[in-house]
């Protein structure tokens, strides 16, 4: 038995029972007079604090100037009072703060703390240096806060052309283009002296352009006959193919199936990235990010140099201009969704474009969680009579009905709008337009360097064979060059189809079927006879006149 005492009391402290085996705590006064009694609070009067949290809890002022509670908590507080029968008065801070100011009146823990208050209606985050101000109430709900940004006209991932690869992958494809040019020639070259064929070393210059050529799908004048060359041109042409292949697959998935991404999806990347983000004044936010303690005080830098800022504001919709501006709204989860929503329904009552309606989005990483709950003076008789409550309506579910009661139960202005007329924007065009004007730029720069140095070789040429003239008849290495014919090229159009064709198509031109195919007879220049195919695609590279 003794073993099984020491299993159940293990047990027990490592849970937070009722019930404390080692180091039991010293009662307080009310817990030495015994058990409170339900009927000890019918017909008191409270004095319960709250500060403004829309739409958990805000405050109305009457006409009279008296100070009625409204949102989420004073419903459930409501519930308490139809069953504990008691009235109370409603007590605001100065400053709007969950904890901190130079004076006790000035947040809505410093008035707990102070005792000036019987209890704080409103969901305070459980923290631990809160638990030793103010004693909390049974968990409430879980407290989730998330940020709200501007919704960017592009994806994180990339728009436009450069969209479908990373900028790694372009880096390394832009270093095979500029590098295998020169390892043809290299290889070429090493061979040609190994082996002593007829086949020269190809330059650099007309490997560049191969690898250019290729590379937009152009072809090249280039017959390699060696077998190591025509693996090289195969290598590159397989290279290249699977590349278009891969680069036109994703281009057409990013532009029709693309799942849309931000820049900021969780608190790091407001670090890295160095966003601009704002709070509410004396908010559990700027609380956590400067406690030595907590698991965001790296974002304390950013407090330190003016990128996070904590503005006092009224409502939270003087929040809307600083995102507006780029900047991200740190705030729990259910004022961003009444924000958003509240937003998305005057622009719908304005007659605005459907598409502009969701201006913001939320982040879909939380910036931080926490459960939340009532808070009341340390040892207070109201904390073992409501907690029973309060446990019943959250294990009910009244407390979450309460709090998306008022929003739409489809997600408001989602990440992914699921836009089904995706059309191309100059966005995604934008480095066409740069690959066009950079063409230009360099074209015009080509041109001008040639000009130059045809300038400077002329006058450097000049200058060195004086006055001599090439005497008439003689003709030079350059002049036998530009009348050599280049037996790689095709033949002239003209020769083949224009009025000084090979080709005599006439009226009397006859039609022969040879092995079930139709062909025209036709004469040549020479007196020779030649079948053209007639219903065959290639027929219609051929001109005849009727």
């Amino acid at each position: 038995m003794a073993g099984m005492e020491l299993i159940i009391s293990s047990f027990c402290n490592a849970t937070f029972c009722e019930v404390v085996y080692d180091n039991p705590p010293t009662p307080t006064q009310r817990q030495v007079e015994g058990p409170v009694n339900k009927n000890e609070l019918n017909g008191k009067h409270l004095k319960v604090a709250t500060y403004d949290n829309y739409p958990l809890s805000w405050v109305e002022t009457t006409e009279n100037n008296t100070l009625l509670g409204r949102g989420v908590a004073f419903e459930i507080f409501g519930i308490l009072q139809q069953q504990f029968n008691f009235t109370y008065d409603v007590i605001t801070p100065s400053h709007n703060f969950e904890i901190g100011g130079r004076e006790p009146d000035q947040s809505l823990i410093g008035l707990v703390n102070s005792t000036k208050v019987d209890m704080a209606v409103a969901f305070v985050p459980i923290l631990y240096k809160y638990q030793r101000m103010v004693d909390f109430s049974s968990i409430l709900d879980e407290g989730v806060w998330n940020m709200m940004l501007k919704r960017p006209k592009e994806s994180a991932a990339g728009s436009g052309l450069l969209a479908p690869f990373e900028v790694h992958v372009w880096y390394l494809i832009l270093a095979a283009v500029l590098s295998y040019g020169p390892c043809i020639t290299f290889l070429t070259y090493i061979r040609s002296k190994l082996v002593k064929d007829d086949e020269e070393h190809i330059p650099l210059s007309p490997s560049f352009w191969f690898v250019y050529g290729a590379f937009i799908k152009q072809g090249t004048i280039l017959a390699p006959e060696a077998n190591t060359t025509r693996v090289l041109f195969t290598t590159w042409w397989l290279f290249i193919i699977l590349l278009s292949a891969f680069y036109t697959a994703n281009l057409t998935a990013f532009l029709t199936l693309s799942k849309f991404t931000l820049d900021i999806e969780n608190p790091q990347d407001i670090l890295k990235k160095n966003y601009r983000w704002v709070a509410p004044e004396g908010s559990t936010v700027q609380y956590t990010v400067t406690d030595v303690d907590s698991d965001l005080f790296y974002l304390s830098k950013m407090v330190a140099n003016g990128r996070a800022q904590f503005p006092s504001v009224n409502t939270d919709r003087q929040f809307l201009p600083l995102v507006a501006g780029g900047a991200v709204l740190v705030k729990e989860q259910t004022a961003i969704d009444h924000l958003m929503y509240n937003d998305y329904l005057r622009k719908t009552r304005a007659n605005v474009a459907e598409a502009d309606r969701c201006t913001y989005v939320v982040a879909p990483h939380p910036f931080m969680e926490t459960l939340r709950g009532f808070i009341f003076p340390k040892g207070s008789y109201l904390k073992p009579l409501f907690d029973p409550a309060l446990t019943y309506l959250l294990q009910s579910g009244i407390v979450k009905f309460l709090e998306h009661r008022d929003l739409p139960s489809t997600k408001i202005c989602p990440l992914d709008l699921q836009s089904k007329d995706r059309k191309l924007r100059n966005s995604d065009l934008t480095m066409t337009y740069m690959i066009m004007v950079t063409g230009l730029a360099a074209a015009i720069a080509v041109f001008v360097g040639e000009m130059m140095i045809r300038r400077y070789v002329r006058v450097k040429m000049k200058n060195m064979s004086g006055d001599t003239k090439t005497k008439p008849g003689k003709i030079t290495a350059r002049s036998t060059r530009r009348f050599k014919q280049d037996d790689s090229r095709p033949p002239p159009y003209d020769s083949l189809f224009g009025n000084n064709s090979r080709y005599k198509m006439t009226g009397k031109s006859k039609r022969k079927i040879i092995n079930g195919r139709e062909y025209w007879v036709v004469g040549t220049v020479s007196g020779e006879s030649r079948l053209i195919p007639v219903r065959t695609p290639s027929a219609f590279l051929y001109q005849r006149d009727k």
